[in-house]
């Protein structure tokens, strides 16, 4: 492994390092000739700005792998996207970035905003939630609610995610947003842009046309629901890694609602794992996959966002504009094919891990001149099936030094490391960025410590400047 260090800027001139050395006699005579106070030691200090160093690694291939092109796939979507959960590698794009009709898709951000909503504790799964008139009123999908039923945040989202209500979905958006749909709709507008999906806005909580609102309801602008299935993969993605529970009510095969219905709801995504032993569905079951959302308008067509991991990769999947509920499984089983057939993933540098070539990190006025450093998080890539990651790169950037100044608590970011991962028969480069942090603590530097410090410093500069002027 080779080392890269950037080259100090700058030299010294002969008449700057005259200078320094009269200033380091003078200074040394002074302190034979009076007395020491505490002021001026303090007033001597090391100083380091931010600073880059890169750093390169091989690592041997163990095979090469020719990976087919998305258009060998012959999908019947209108658009498509294949990303790896944990880092976001796109794996597969087919006209991703164009904005679509999501339909009930569009649930899922309503599904996020409601499960952020619990983990931030400002509601709880069990609160009692009263049905408006709004939402009694919503068409398609939905358990048929009536206008003052009660029921529990939880059931309501399970017939949300699972049978896809529009009465229910709207009844969760109310209670979340003090009986307004619209002000929960500017939540989810908010959340797309704090997600950084550059496409997607939202009209209603449902994905349902405007046309086919409650009147009176209807957005003023009258700007439709959509989402381009980047945006789409992005807000899934979201769903997965912020609230990995997730699955727990998207794998569930049916329930009832009311223990007095007679018949279940029953979920809309056939391709559950756990489907393979139903008749109905078991042609469809695709292992390992436990969500996430289907959607069907007339406008949309038929999509589905779907989920699946296999030995520690989990990929999403976005297919929007098929033309059967039948179709949007079968081109999705295409796409998590392609990524299962052809991907996996690889860890570069675990969590808490040191770097090699970097063990610490210089200290302002610490106790010590360094602190030792590790990753914050592990870094993994998407290599092709069988090989193992070549050309990986890094930069470290230091923090400031008000940042590297001591007291330092163990854990306390100190700067980042930025991990480049090329591969030619990859599209894009994947960058992953991580903290480092210190390992250990560091206490303040005292008075007497840092003064004396600061005289070897400079004896250390005179001997340097003496040796360089020959």
């Amino acid at each position: 492994m080779e080392r890269k260090w950037g080259k100090q800027t700058g030299k010294k001139s002969k008449r700057q390092l005259i200078k320094k050395s009269v200033a380091s006699l003078m200074l040394v005579n002074m302190l034979c000739l009076s007395t020491i106070v505490p002021t001026a030691a303090m007033a001597a200090s090391a100083t380091s700005g931010t600073s880059t160093d890169q750093k390169s690694t091989e690592a041997t291939a163990s095979g090469s792998t020719s990976i087919p092109s998305a258009d060998s796939l012959g999908l019947q979507v209108k658009s498509a996207i294949l990303i790896e959960a944990t880092t976001g590698k796109v794996l597969l794009s087919i006209n991703s970035d164009e904005a679509l009709p999501p339909a009930s898709m569009s649930k899922m951000m309503t599904e996020y905003i409601v499960s952020d909503y619990v983990k931030q504790g400002k509601i709880k799964w069990d609160d009692v939630v009263t049905v408006s008139a709004n939402a009694a009123a919503q068409v398609g999908s939905r358990v048929f609610l009536a206008e003052g039923d009660k029921h529990t945040v939880l059931d309501l989202y399970k017939a949300m995610a699972v049978g896809s209500a529009n009465d229910a979905t709207v009844a969760l958006a109310e209670y979340i947003a003090g009986g307004s749909e619209k002000e929960f709709v500017k939540l989810m507008n908010e959340k797309a842009k704090d997600f950084g999906m550059k496409t997607a806005h939202f009209a209603n909580a449902t994905g349902l046309s405007i046309a086919d609102m409650p009147k009176g309801t209807q957005p003023e602008d009258g700007k439709e629901t959509v989402m381009s299935a980047s945006d789409t993969a992005i807000l899934a993605r979201h769903i997965v890694v912020d609230h990995p529970d997730f699955n727990e009510v998207t794998k569930i095969q049916s329930f009832k609602f009311r223990p007095t219905d007679k018949s279940p709801v029953v979920n809309w995504n056939w391709m559950l794992a756990s489907n393979s032993s139903i008749t109905n569905f078991k042609a469809y079951a695709y292992p390992g996959l436990d969500g996430l959302k289907t959607g069907h308008t007339n406008a949309a067509g038929q999509c589905f966002t779907g989920t699946a991991e296999r030995n520690g990769m989990r990929l999403i999947s976005v297919v929007m504009g098929t033309s059967s509920d039948k179709q949007r499984f079968i081109q999705t089983k295409k796409v998590l094919d392609y990524g299962f057939d052809h991907f996996e993933v690889k860890q570069i540098v675990g969590a808490k891990s040191a770097v090699s070539g970097l063990a610490t990190i210089p200290v302002v006025k610490g106790s010590a001149t360094e602190v030792p450093v590790v990753t914050d998080a592990a870094v993994n890539v998407v290599v092709p099936k069988g090989t193992n990651p070549q050309n990986v790169t890094y930069t470290v950037s230091q923090a400031d030094e008000t940042a590297r100044t001591a007291p330092i608590e163990a854990g306390k970011a100190l700067g980042t490391i930025t991990y480049t991962y090329k591969n030619d028969s990859m599209p894009q480069d994947q960058v992953t960025t991580v903290n480092l942090i210190a390992s250990e603590p560091v206490e303040k530097g005292s008075w007497l410590r840092l003064f004396f410090r600061s005289i070897g410093d400079l004896f250390g500069d005179l001997f340097n400047s003496v040796k360089n002027m020959f």
